[in-house]
């Protein structure tokens, strides 16, 4: 055989192992970013694995609890995806003692994860001291989007808290625009009843409403005044409300049809897919007496497998969904900052900029509800908000006896 034939059968060869290879580490991954702005986040995800020799397959299912239901289901019925997508908290706690996803403490070890992120989000992804999932972002469910335009046509300033809040959202009322888009279903209003809260009950009334279920916390005179103020904001949202989609709420302010949405800093990657800009159009801020931030996140996690090539590929994910330039781009385009604290944010926008500098300070973390509470108590409490946010004629006396009743009965 010639050297040119030799080496041409080589490269050959080493061309079908490369093949063969990317073809093993095929991955279908299961998540719920449906919406222009995260569809656009995921997208590098799976370009960013597809540049590592992997092979993305991209499944999407809207809304986090179908998606986890099918997912749940597919791993129980023998058939799961490679990855699939939960949030931090307590979401996979059955998953985890069933046996039905792998631990990736290995990676964790090698990669120093506990050195390089919150220990909120630490603690919310371990179980029996090993982690069970890759958190991959830090996300901030509490930030205000406000239209800069529409606030200083109506010569307004962002409001520090919710009672200045109330009194801004009058202005623009009487300036001809909606005040306060929401998303009009049940855990966009409790998500916003949760702002209230902490914004003006503070952390520590958060934690013993969502944590230990005080009883006396619920009775006390801070969270009723949070009540009363989260009542009163009834008056700021359009008739069109019920039943809207979060991101068709965050598009009103981005149309400038609305002032103002209360959201989860996902909301602005909705913006930045509409190729608008942190600081121009829009502004971000926290409302509340201290700059507090409920902080929960996105995490995936591995179903169980025997598959050695299942298995490479799953190792190959974890590896890049926390690699440094990954956990830059993809959290530009989510909305979120990267769960990697040793990440420079500085090319980041100015909203993410102002949420790593207050999170640097652990008294401004609170663990979201979901790092805290059961799922059944949640349930609880969300139908609790519903009832009162859709019953103008419900006192705040009423409602805290729906939530001392949901913590006396939940799970």
């Amino acid at each position: 055989m010639s050297l040119k034939t030799r080496v041409s059968a080589y490269t050959l060869a080493v061309a079908l192992i490369a093949s063969t290879g990317a073809l093993a580490q095929k991955a279908e991954v299961l998540h719920w970013w449906t919406s222009a702005g995260e569809s656009a986040s995921v997208k590098v995800f799976a370009d960013q694995y597809t540049k590592a020799g992997g092979t993305w397959v991209d499944n999407a299912i809207a809304g986090g609890a179908n998606a986890r239901a099918a997912g749940i289901n597919r791993i129980v019925g023998g058939n799961p995806p490679a990855m699939m997508q939960f949030n931090t908290g307590k979401q996979f706690d059955e998953l985890v003692t069933n046996d039905l996803v792998r631990d990736v403490e290995n990676k964790a070890k090698a990669g120093k994860w506990r050195e390089i992120m919150p220990k909120p989000i630490v603690e919310a992804t371990v179980r029996d001291g090993k982690f069970f999932a890759v958190p991959i972002n830090i996300h901030g469910q509490n930030w205000l989007f406000y239209n800069t335009k529409l606030f200083k046509d109506a010569g307004v300033e962002p409001p520090k808290t919710f009672p200045e809040l109330i009194a801004a959202g009058e202005k623009l009322k009487a300036n001809g625009v909606i005040p306060l888009a929401l998303g009009g279903q049940p855990n966009w209003e409790h998500n916003l009843f949760r702002a209230v809260l902490v914004g003006n009950g503070g952390a520590d009334l958060f934690r013993k409403v969502y944590g230990s279920r005080d009883q006396k916390a619920a009775k006390s005179p801070e969270f009723k005044e949070a009540t009363e103020l989260f009542g009163k904001m009834r008056a700021l949202v359009d008739p069109g409300s019920p039943g809207r989609n979060w991101n068709d709420a965050a598009a009103l302010v981005i149309t400038n049809k609305a002032a103002m949405h209360f959201n989860g800093d996902w909301a602005k990657g909705e913006f930045t897919a509409a190729g608008q800009t942190a600081g121009n159009e829009y502004g971000c801020t926290i409302v509340g007496k201290e700059p507090r931030i409920v902080i929960g996140g996105d995490v995936f996690v591995f179903p169980t497998t025997k598959d050695k090539d299942q298995l490479a590929a799953q190792d190959k994910l974890a590896d890049v969904l926390l690699d440094p330039t990954t956990q830059l781009e993809f959290n530009k385009k989510k909305g979120s900052i990267p769960v990697r604290l040793d990440v420079d944010v500085s090319s980041m926008d100015v909203c993410a900029q102002k949420s790593a500098a207050v999170l640097k300070d652990p008294a401004n973390q609170v663990e979201a509800m979901e790092l805290l509470s059961t799922p059944n108590f949640s349930g609880a409490m969300q139908d609790a908000v519903t009832q009162f946010w859709n019953n103008p004629n419900m006192s705040a006396d009423a409602f805290v006896e729906k939530v001392v009743a949901a913590m006396q009965s939940a799970s």
